[in-house]
């Protein structure tokens, strides 16, 4: 049975309001974009004639503009969930003009299948290829593709030639067991693979829609001083580690965040020569690590997405049976989940919104109530993983705002699950140390030598007990930046 071919904007109408959409993709990678776009002009006829049309959306994490950008500028949300990084929807969020709500990325495929959010009424995945009996291979973003195939009525296939079918063979799909049947994951090894290289679909179920359109993908920005010295900070640290016995001589995996951040800490472990190659076992591989597996110095990477520069996947599709025999692409609840982190001996390396003095990371909201983008895959390795690392600049706005206050305007992650904090100015190890203890080393090693005489009043003035905060004073640093423009302005009484 032949499959059925659609225009973009034939399939947009198999959409109705109100329906639960789930799309493939993780980051701007494996994204679909003509139909989204279509879906979005779709939304705008159907307003402009007075009827309401509002989709639920359900992703692997951030999207390309085709997606949570169109969409939300159409109006055409009714909630979304897990992550987002686009401006006009953060703006849209923020302005409370539709739900959002925040997940660890790893629970979404689950929570779908245990009904906790609705129905997922149609599928719209990116492939490479998809044959006549429902094999679809996705493109170069997983996320939670398998399950609502699985889980969806309809499913439309983006086909997008600018990817190539040969792509098949760089991904590992499959599920995991539902409880009360839930066994262990079978990963081992940063290179195990547990699942097959296509996710299987009853073709009655399958539109197709034929594409040639290349990432939504931007640059990075270049390294900095800042991050730079961040990077050159993670490497001493390490490499101390090692030398105390604290890491093994023959190094761990890693898992890096995305941004400039990570791509400043990948590359200055590369120019280590103390650090041996590794291994990469992670949610969102970087251009950093693409190159790191052309010089050799990551070993194998897995992940769910390879969110790179267009040139970089140029880079990629030209040496493509190189990549295959390194790289896997898994489903979030394999790249993410906690019990692979915890038996691989993960070292977690994420990025901080904020800290506190006590070791709590906001990885989430600004001035504690306007959503950034999300908590993404960072509590999904943080908790289980053998260290776990937050990373932050010592000051943002031009010296303006801390990152490093006396207490987080919303947390993210506890004091309990963070083990290391690092800045351009130095590491604290909070391993084994007391609140008190963990202030000390933060105001002296990480925070911006201007806000340390602050912080340490604050310090100074805590209540006497187990973790010495003073609550007149918790949130005099985000008071003096709402009132004044710049924390430095804060008044500690």
């Amino acid at each position: 049975m032949a499959l059925k071919k659609m225009t973009a904007d034939e399939a947009a109408k198999l959409i109705n309001n109100n329906d639960n959409v789930g799309f493939s993709g993780f980051t701007h990678a494996g994204c679909p974009k003509a139909v989204p776009r279509a879906l979005a002009a779709r939304a705008e006829e159907e307003h402009r004639a007075g009827r309401e049309f509002r989709i639920g959306m359900f992703t692997g994490a951030s999207t390309g503009d085709s997606i949570d950008g169109a969409l939300t500028r159409a109006q055409a949300v009714k909630f979304r969930t897990p992550y987002q990084t686009n401006g006009d929807m953060r703006r849209a969020i923020n302005n409370e003009e539709f739900a959002y709500f925040d997940l660890h990325l790893s629970t979404l495929a689950q929570d779908l299948r245990y009904g906790f959010y609705g129905p997922v009424d149609v599928a719209i995945i990116e492939a490479c290829d998809v044959t006549e009996d429902g094999e679809i291979v996705p493109t170069v973003g997983v996320g939670i593709s398998p399950t609502i195939c699985r889980l969806a009525d309809k499913v439309i296939v983006e086909l997008n030639a600018w990817h190539p079918r040969q792509l098949r063979g760089i991904h590992d799909l499959t599920q995991v067991q539902d409880p009360p049947h839930r066994t262990d994951t079978g990963i081992e090894e940063v290179r195990d693979r547990i699942g097959k290289d296509h996710i299987k679909v009853d073709p009655s179920k399958i539109v197709v829609v034929e594409v040639n359109e290349p990432n939504e993908g931007s640059d990075f920005a270049p390294v900095d001083e800042v991050t730079r010295k961040i990077g050159e900070n993670v490497a001493a640290f390490f490499v101390g580690e090692m030398k105390g016995g604290r890491i093994p001589q023959s190094f761990l995996p890693i898992q890096s965040g995305v941004g400039n951040i990570a791509n400043a800490v990948l590359a200055a472990l590369a120019d280590s020569p103390d650090i041996p190659d590794m291994e990469v076992y992670t949610e969102v591989i970087q251009d950093a690590v693409i190159d790191m597996l052309l010089s050799g110095r990551v070993k194998f990477a897995s992940g769910s997405s390879l969110t790179v520069s267009n040139p970089c996947m140029d880079k990629i599709y030209e040496n493509l049976s190189f990549f295959k025999e390194r790289v896997l692409l898994r489903t979030t609840e394999f790249s993410n989940n906690p019990e692979v982190v915890r038996r691989l001996g993960i070292i977690a390396m994420n990025t901080a919104l904020e800290a506190d003095i006590f070791g709590n990371i906001n990885s989430t909201n600004v001035m504690g109530s306007k959503i950034m983008n999300g908590v993404g895959g960072s509590g999904d390795f943080t908790r289980a993983a053998y260290l776990s690392i937050f990373l932050s600049p010592s000051v943002a706005k031009g010296g303006k705002i801390s990152a490093f206050v006396p207490m987080v305007s919303h947390t993210d992650h506890s004091e309990h699950d963070v083990k290391v904090i690092i800045s351009e100015y130095g590491v604290a190890d909070l391993r084994g140390k007391s609140p008190r203890e963990r202030a000390e080393l933060i105001i002296e090693n990480c925070a911006h030598p201007d806000y340390r005489p602050l912080l340490r009043k604050y310090l100074e003035s805590g209540t006497k007990g187990q973790t010495p905060v003073n609550l007149y004073n918790a949130f005099a640093f985000h008071r003096a930046f709402l009132e004044t423009g710049d924390m430095m302005n804060a008044e500690i009484k």
